[in-house]
């Protein structure tokens, strides 16, 4: 690190520590409002109405996501252009016990300590507001949108159990299937009609029967949505849920024709027709640039954290995923509190509003920050991050 890049990492840090009131309530009132994927109102308005006192450029809402938004600090001078992604929304009836409204403060109290120290830097910062990580990932459409365009970095944190700076995700697929059938009276002419349900069952059945040959990292999980009305009438119409993940896309993509070909035999074998739909995004499995997280982890050393975990694989998947594939990107996890307590737990919950959450806000915002900063004004980590992600892309022919 130069002297000059040291120096500045300690403004920032001031800068922080100046709108440490700010940013803890910022993550207090998210949490005290919380909203599900897609009804971040309040969250997405607070967070840009901030972003806009301390001059950033915002765009919100944006046009295909009504809680998400775009916020862009200009540096004085050209140079390149980093993303922070911050995510606000909440889970069904437990709130906010995945640590997201600490995710949205400490990315905007990233951005306003960055804003604070522009004449320093050159090149862009960008603040996106992605919603609905919970359901049906922004990102997602960001990605599909060219958001990232010209992007030469995207970082974001999550709050988790440990410290873990390189994290992978499973590939998924949300896909519905539909079988259809035809009613009839269940006791009196329970011939003339074509059982909906008992096709979703054998679906059910096909799919168990195909678990033993499926590579480790696979997983099909699935519920029934639809099943019929009444005992007294023959279900004409029968509707499941799926998550399907995999390794990777291609490993989806095989374990996704065995899936669909035990529909079609449930359905061959009960006279019924199927059809499904993906229900959800797609989301790509995600893939960590080590040089970023490198630096990330070298300022959180800086920053006093000392206990690291090694690199993880998640069972679930990520809309940061898609992310990945696009441009260099990182999705750290770092401890909340003493690092035992489980995501989507009441107590996880407690302590993302408690002293915990307090004191892993501010550090989030400072390593963000810095690790910004570095790709903004470190050209030889620039370069190493380019060329890890380059050969990325070779290896697994494009995006």
């Amino acid at each position: 690190m130069s002297l000059n890049l040291s120096t500045l990492k300690k403004r920032i840090s001031n800068a922080v520590e100046t709108y440490k009131n700010e940013i803890i309530q910022l993550a207090e009132e998210i949490f005290d409002h919380p909203e599900v994927g897609q009804q971040e109102f309040f969250a997405s308005r607070l967070l840009t109405q901030t972003l806009a006192k301390y001059g950033f450029e915002v765009l919100y809402p944006l046009p295909k996501l009504p809680t998400g938004f775009q916020a862009v600090l200009k540096c004085p001078s050209p140079g390149p252009r980093v993303a922070l992604l911050a995510e606000y929304d909440a889970l069904p009836e437990l709130g906010h016990a995945c640590g997201h409204n600490l995710i949205g403060a400490a990315v905007v109290g990233a951005g306003l300590a960055l804003a604070a120290v522009k004449e320093e830097l050159r090149g862009e910062v960008l603040i996106f507001g992605t919603p609905a990580e919970e359901s049906n990932g922004g990102k997602v459409v960001l990605v599909e949108e060219g958001a990232f365009q010209g992007v030469d970095a995207a970082l974001i944190f999550h709050p988790g159990d440990a410290n873990i700076m390189e994290v992978s995700s499973l590939a998924l697929e949300a896909l519905e299937f539909i079988f259809e059938g035809r009613a009839a009276h269940a006791s009196s002419s329970p011939e003339e009609g074509i059982n909906a349900l008992e096709a979703l069952i054998q679906f059910f059945n096909n799919i168990n029967s195909l678990r033993p040959y499926l590579k480790g990292q696979t997983h099909i999980n699935g519920i029934i949505t639809e099943g019929g009305v009444t005992p007294n009438i023959i279900p004409e119409r029968a509707v499941a849920r799926f998550y399907i993940r995999a390794e990777n896309h291609k490993a989806l993509k095989e374990v996704l024709q065995r899936v669909e070909n035990c529909a079609r035999g449930a359905a061959l074998a009960t006279g019924c027709s199927v059809a499904w739909r993906n229900y959800e995004f797609s989301y790509d499995a995600m893939v960590t640039n080590k040089a970023l997280a490198g630096a990330f982890k070298e300022n959180l050393r800086a920053l006093g954290v000392t206990e690291f975990g090694p690199p993880r694989r998640s069972r679930g998947s990520l809309d940061m995923g898609n992310v990945s594939r696009v441009v260099p990107a990182i999705h750290p996890y770092l401890a909340l509190g003493s690092g035992r307590l489980i995501p989507h737990t009441r107590e996880f919950a407690r302590a993302a509003r408690g002293e915990a959450g307090r004191n892993l806000v501010m550090l989030a915002a400072k390593a963000l920050a810095w690790t910004a900063a570095d790709v903004l004004l470190d050209g030889e980590l620039l370069t190493r991050i380019q060329e890890e992600f380059s050969l990325g892309l070779l290896k697994e022919g494009g995006p």
